[in-house]
């Protein structure tokens, strides 16, 4: 098999680097095991490590610090025939440490090689989290106050089922690499080796060194006992396999002429508890009814039972490219809460725009068209405004139409609560223009 290493990119790395050995290496333990480049994906982050990518004529993906592991996760669940090698350093493997745990727990046939020199090489020899504490580097005393981490014991304290600790400078280490790819699961090569730019300019440290320094740690070589079990990604496509099939999404089919050919941005704001979503989700069902395009965006505080609570939705014949909006056609005011967040809306309505008010509360001066409704006056419990501002559009004819709306409403309603709506929708009486 020929080489995968990539002629218009070698490897530029410090004289003396061991990424750049554990480089070829890796090159011999692809050619050892038959894989040409179209069926390797190639997985880094940032750092001396995140260059590997660049090296090897194989698909790759280049993401963010400490993120490597969450991409690799995806291609291999996508694309399950790949082999999927992972490198990271000690750097990146500090900041994304939490997927570590996620991949160890989760077992996908993953391979993770860390590139463990003791520091942030790239950016200029500081501490990481395998930085010995007695080390000398670039961010002061500050390895002296933490305990450096165990990454073969953290990952086979996490469930991973294939853990090796070794030096980048072992005569066997294609070996090493080539069985931690065949293993079918996610297999964990924590590889020691020398920053000639920035660790070892202020701490002596050999390859003799490094073997010392590795016989004195419990030895980690490959497979753990106690941690075998079944590929996360085959057994579960066995599981999803055997679940009953999802029913098809509900499918409304045009029965209505819409409103108006262009395009509506209707705003509803309210308070918490007036179900201004459900009545959102109600008037796109209208929409749809009419044969157009809809989307839902909400805005609501995490407290839920209390704050603004609001809600956008577009109704158009064109596809719908983004969510936003910028200039609603119609805004619907049932809450303090809902007006004050956003405030800023009513002053970009122009005379074109227009507003529906609930009698009592305030709505920052506009040019836009004000229609005010006494909803309370009118005998409707604040709980049901949101549901009555429908009944007063379609009424009115602004966005959606009477049947629209009943088509709607029999949509997603059934028994006491569909009798229920009808009479709001059809009790309410339109208001005032102002």
């Amino acid at each position: 098999m020929d080489s995968l290493l990539n002629a218009a990119r070698p490897p530029v790395f410090c004289p003396g680097c061991s990424h750049e050995r554990i480089t070829h290496t890796l090159d011999q333990a692809f050619q050892s095991m038959g894989l040409g480049g179209e069926r390797i994906a190639m997985v880094s982050d940032i750092g001396c490590s995140g260059l590997f990518d660049t090296f090897f004529l194989t698909h790759a993906f280049h993401g963010l610090h400490g993120r490597a592991l969450t991409y690799a996760a995806g291609l291999k669940l996508v694309r399950p025939g790949l082999t999927v090698v992972v490198t990271m350093g000690d750097g990146g493997q500090g900041i994304g440490g939490a997927h570590l745990l996620a991949a160890c727990r989760r077992n996908l046939d993953l391979t993770l090689l860390v590139l463990n020199n003791f520091n942030f090489g790239m950016t200029g020899g500081q501490y990481s989290a395998t930085t010995p504490p007695d080390a000398e580097v670039g961010s002061g005393f500050l390895n002296r106050l933490e305990r450096p981490l165990d990454i073969c014991g953290v990952a086979k304290a996490a469930g991973a089922p294939y853990v090796v600790r070794c030096s980048a400078y072992r005569s066997d280490l294609a070996d090493v690499i080539r069985k931690a790819i065949e293993f079918k699961g996610f297999s964990v090569v924590d590889i020691w080796g020398i920053c000639p730019g920035r660790f070892s300019k202020r701490n002596r440290l050999t390859t003799k060194g490094i073997d010392e320094m590795l016989s004195k740690l419990p030895p980690h070589e490959g497979p753990v006992p106690e941690n075998q079990r079944r590929e996360f990604g085959e057994h579960y496509r066995e599981l999803a396999a055997a679940q009953k099939a999802v029913p098809p999404p509900q499918a409304i089919a045009p029965a209505f002429a819409p409103v108006s050919g262009d395009r509506q941005e209707v705003i509803m704001l309210g308070s918490a508890g007036q179900r201004i979503i459900t009545a959102g989700e109600i008037l796109c069902l209208a929409g749809l009814h009419a044969g157009l395009n809809v989307t839902q965006k909400n805005d609501y505080d995490i407290t839920v039972l209390r704050g603004p609570s609001i809600s956008e939705m577009i109704l158009s014949p064109q596809p719908i490219d983004c969510t936003g909006i910028q200039r609603p056609s119609l805004v619907v005011a049932l809450g303090p809460e809902g007006v004050a967040r956003r405030k800023k809306t009513f002053a970009a309505l122009d005379e074109t725009g227009t507003v529906v008010q609930a009698a009592g509360v305030d709505v920052p001066a506009g040019r836009a068209r004000t229609h005010r409704v006494d909803f309370k006056g009118q005998g409707f419990k604040t709980t049901d405004w949101a549901l009555a501002s429908l009944g007063v559009l379609s009424k009115l004819e602004t966005v959606i139409r009477p049947e629209m709306l009943e088509a709607a409403l029999a949509a997603r309603l059934k028994g006491d609560a569909l009798t229920g709506a009808l009479e709001i929708v059809r009790r309410v009486e339109p208001g005032q223009w102002l």
